[in-house]
């Protein structure tokens, strides 16, 4: 190692010594969260895992407040790894940190959009990034319609929440998918019929998403019989060459659904890449290994890049008395902005 190298090291650690970091999360022996806790004390971060049941919510006239465990809370940053089963309950408390202005590397409302897959469809089909044909099912009348809509049987059946493949269905008859939603209405769940891809059958590919870049991707194939690929279901993995269309399709869902960390799950269809899933909790044993990538150790880069800064008052940028100035903003790359210049934006009066 140069003595440069030595000095920035012991600089890059003397900036990080005030800098808390909280992973909120109910499982801190599982790999993505063991993962995150090396890596941050790698970096001389303070960094504790935080059970996101453990807090309590005060809200009054004036006054908001949160507690974990009955002491107060004091970290700078929070990384989230809610599970779907306390999806409800972990947004509220995101939500209520955002309020005591504490930086979160997804926010409550990005965790919701993601995880109800209706309106992550919605969300990205408006902002024109592409998706299989997609239809919501209420009434076992409009399954036909449905079929037709989305190119014909086979099709995809999906409940609108469900992570790791669960709550994902390939039926290949009308019979069949009839019985199934109607099983599933009955229920009380509402239902997607989705197109197939036969080309991408029992395989997709995950890119994991950190800010504006892909730290790394991968190839998930299901074995046998089964076509979800999902790792967790006891799919292989290997390495992948992500062509920079793929990882600018990636990148893109990531942006429109508010997420700065997340998996993004892509079939290769014979028209390009297809947005098969936006998780914004995505695990990091498969990717890791299969990538050879510190997918860890990119996230707690990140997290200390963007929780450094610190917010300043519009009124401290803006000159306090009537006239005219020049206000300098850093807008990052947003599908809604393409091929738009300043002047169609109007100016800033005060």
């Amino acid at each position: 190692m140069m003595i440069s190298d030595e000095l920035n090291n012991e600089s890059d650690s003397r900036a990080n010594m005030g800098l808390r970091i909280a992973v909120l999360s109910r499982g801190p022996r599982l790999y993505s969260t063991r993962r995150l806790v090396e890596e941050a004390k790698k970096r001389d971060i303070d960094v504790e895992v935080v059970d996101p049941m453990k807090f309590s919510l005060f809200v009054a006239d004036g006054d908001i407040n949160v507690t974990h465990k009955g002491e107060s809370f004091t970290f700078d940053a929070i990384i989230p790894r809610i599970g779907h089963s306390i999806t409800k309950h972990g947004v509220a408390v995101l939500r209520q940190l955002e309020q005591l202005n504490v930086w979160t590397a997804n926010t409550g409302q990005g965790i919701l959009q993601s995880r109800d897959k209706l309106h992550a469809s919605q969300i990205l089909a408006r902002n024109r990034i592409p998706i299989p044909r997609t239809t919501y099912v209420r009434d076992i009348l409009d399954i036909e319609n449905a079929i037709d809509s989305v190119g014909g049987l086979p099709v995809v059946i999906k409940v609108t929440s469900g992570t790791q493949g669960q709550g994902v269905f390939l039926r290949h008859t009308l019979h069949e998918v009839k019985n199934l939603v109607q099983g599933l209405l009955m229920t009380g769940r509402p239902i997607l019929i989705q197109e197939y891809i036969a080309e991408s059958h029992g395989k997709d590919i995950r890119a994991l998403v950190v800010g504006d870049k892909v730290v790394a991707s991968m190839r998930r194939k299901a074995r046998g019989r089964e076509f979800r690929s999902n790792y967790h279901l006891n799919g292989t993995i290997e390495s992948v060459d992500l062509p920079e269309d793929f990882a600018e399709v990636a990148r893109r869902a990531a942006r429109v659904l508010g997420l700065h960390i997340a998996g993004v799950d892509l079939l290769e269809s014979d028209q390009g890449p297809l947005v098969l899933e936006v998780n914004s909790s995505p695990g990091l044993e498969g990717i890791e290994k299969a990538s050879g990538v510190n997918v860890a150790g990119e996230i707690i880069d990140f997290v200390i890049s963007e929780a450094s800064f610190s917010e300043v008052d519009l009124d401290q940028l803006m000159r306090t008395i009537p006239g005219q100035g020049v206000l300098s903003l850093q807008i990052r790359n947003h599908p809604n902005l393409n091929k738009r210049n300043s002047s169609s934006f109007g100016t800033i009066k005060r």
